[in-house]
């Protein structure tokens, strides 16, 4: 229970979902979590229910596609807790359009929440990591970076994108001391996974639809993500670097059945 004691970790997007998880994980372990967060009442929901259970958690609303709305955060998070040296890029969304079907303005808001976002969010924090001589950044990229999923343009365009990311920051400041890996999860039982289940006649055989792809016959859990961002974060890791590790019960590596 203390595998992050004396951390500070930056969540993004950690309202919900996997970066909920990631948060409540990281607590647990003893990290000063700060949970950047564009919707403030789902944010302070989680850093409340975090500090109840014993943890050191706060919320910092932020729009995390803007670099001044960030560097404040960031500076808020420094001012209250420490200068941070973990950092969890999760925010993002999903945009899904046949190619020649999609407006500019959503390829725009793909970019910029997917990848921009990630970029914006590292750039704030590697002076003080590079100052500290150590730091972790962990980038939630997906699947969608290693197999195309037809119609689901340009979502795997940004998330091959992250990974080109998070090669290179992770070669360009090792020297320094700083690991940038990624976490690319599968198809994971989220509140967006229900939501989409909830459209259909029959919820329960989406769902077992999505079970039935992968070979242990499930979906990943948020905190299975969450668990090895939390080995990422931690003193465990030090020799990873510049690496993409797979959440997905081996579907990527599946050809057929």
């Amino acid at each position: 229970m203390h595998r992050l004691n004396g951390k500070t970790a930056i969540i993004t997007g950690a309202g919900r979902g996997i970066g909920a998880a990631t948060a409540q994980r990281f607590a647990q372990e003893g990290a000063a979590v700060a949970i950047l967060e564009i919707d403030a009442a789902a944010g302070q929901a989680q850093a409340d229910a975090i500090t109840q259970a014993g943890g050191k958690c706060a919320h910092f609303t932020c729009d995390v596609t803007d670099t001044g709305s960030v560097e404040r955060a960031v500076a808020e998070v420094t001012d209250i807790f420490a200068a941070p040296n973990v950092l969890v890029n999760n925010a993002g969304v999903n945009v899904f359009h046949k190619p020649l079907e999609m407006a500019q303005d959503d390829w725009d808001r793909c970019m910029r929440l997917d990848l921009d976002a990630a970029w914006i969010c590292a750039r704030a924090v590697l002076p003080g990591m590079r100052a500290q001589r150590t730091g972790s950044i962990i980038n939630i990229a997906s699947t969608h970076a290693m197999q195309i999923i037809p119609h689901t343009f340009p979502y795997p365009v940004a998330k091959h994108g992250l990974i080109g990311l998070t090669r290179a920051l992770g070669i360009e400041y090792a020297a320094d001391g700083i690991r940038v890996n990624a976490i690319a999860p599968g198809y994971v039982e989220t509140q967006l996974a229900l939501d989409y289940w909830a459209g259909f006649p029959n919820p329960e055989a989406e769902r077992q639809k999505a079970m039935d792809l992968h070979p242990p016959r499930r979906i990943g859990q948020p905190v299975e993500v969450a668990n090895t961002a939390l080995f990422l974060a931690s003193d465990e890791a030090p020799f990873i670097n510049a690496e993409t590790i797979a959440i997905d019960g081996g579907r990527t590596k599946l050809y057929h059945e």
